[in-house]
C-alpha cells in the first residue's frame, strides 16, 4: 500500500493531534501531485510537447491512480493535472487506506464539516517517514536514493510538511533536496517544474482556485 506514492504522502502529512492531514487543502494537492509523479515514474504518463500523454495500460489496479489516469487522458499540462480533482483524489486515498486497514475515518456531522481520521496502523506511517529520513540524511549520492523516496522527499519539502522536512532541514539539505527534485525531470521536464511550483499553487488553492 505504501508503494502507492499518494497513500505514502497522505501518511507523511497525517497529524494525529489534528485527527487528519496537517492541512487538508495542502494535502489534497500533495497527494494529487504524488499520484501524478507515481504514474510518471511507472512510465504510464509522459510528456508530448508540454502536454501530458498516457501510454501503456489505462488501469493500474489502484483506484487513486486510475482516477488520475482518466483525467490525464484529457490532455492537460502537468500543473493543471496536479490541480484538477485534488479533493476527489484525497477522498479516494483515504478510502483506499481504510480498505487496507491502515486508516479509520469518521465522516463529518455537517455538510461543511471535514472528515476526521486516525491511524489504525501507525507503523505504516513510521515506515514511510523512515524512508524519507534516510533519503534526506543519507551520505550516499542522490542517484542511489530510490526514485520513489526521492520523489516523496521533493514533494514533502515543496509542500512544507514540516514534521518531515523542517525549515532548518530545507536550509541545511537544500542541495540534496534540489537534486532529488531535479530527478523528476527524467520522466518529464514539466513534471519537475510542476513540483517546484507547488508552494505557489498551494497559495492559489487556499485563495479559492478551482478544480476541486
Amino acid at each position: 500500500m505504501t508503494d502507492d506514492l499518494a497513500c505514502a504522502m497522505y501518511l507523511l502529512a497525517h497529524d494525529a493531534a489534528a485527527e487528519g492531514p496537517y492541512d487538508r487543502s495542502r494535502t489534497a494537492l500533495l497527494v494529487r501531485a504524488s499520484a501524478v509523479v507515481d504514474l510518471a515514474l511507472r512510465g504510464v504518463l509522459h510528456e508530448d510537447h508540454g502536454t501530458v500523454a498516457v501510454s501503456g495500460p489505462t488501469t493500474t489496479g489502484s483506484p487513486v491512480l486510475d482516477l488520475v489516469l482518466r483525467d490525464a487522458a484529457e490532455g492537460h499540462g502537468w500543473r493543471r493535472l496536479v490541480r484538477g480533482g485534488r479533493l476527489r483524489t484525497l477522498t479516494e486515498v483515504e478510502d483506499q487506506l481504510v480498505r487496507a486497514g491502515i486508516l479509520v475515518v469518521t465522516e463529518p456531522g455537517t455538510r461543511r464539516g471535514a472528515r476526521r481520521s486516525r491511524l489504525a496502523d501507525p507503523s505504516a506511517a513510521d515506515a514511510v517517514r523512515a524512508r524519507v529520513f534516510t533519503a534526506l540524511h543519507g551520505n550516499g549520492p542522490v542517484r542511489d536514493v530510490p526514485a520513489a523516496d526521492a520523489a516523496l522527499l521533493a514533494l514533502a519539502s515543496a509542500g512544507r510538511v514540516r514534521t518531515v522536512v523542517s525549515r532548518r532541514d530545507r536550509k541545511v539539505f537544500r542541495d540534496r533536496i534540489d537534486a532529488c527534485t531535479s530527478r523528476l525531470a527524467a520522466p518529464a521536464p514539466g513534471l519537475e517544474r510542476a513540483v517546484r511550483a507547488l508552494p505557489t499553487t498551494m497559495v492559489a488553492a487556499q485563495g479559492g482556485m478551482g478544480g476541486s
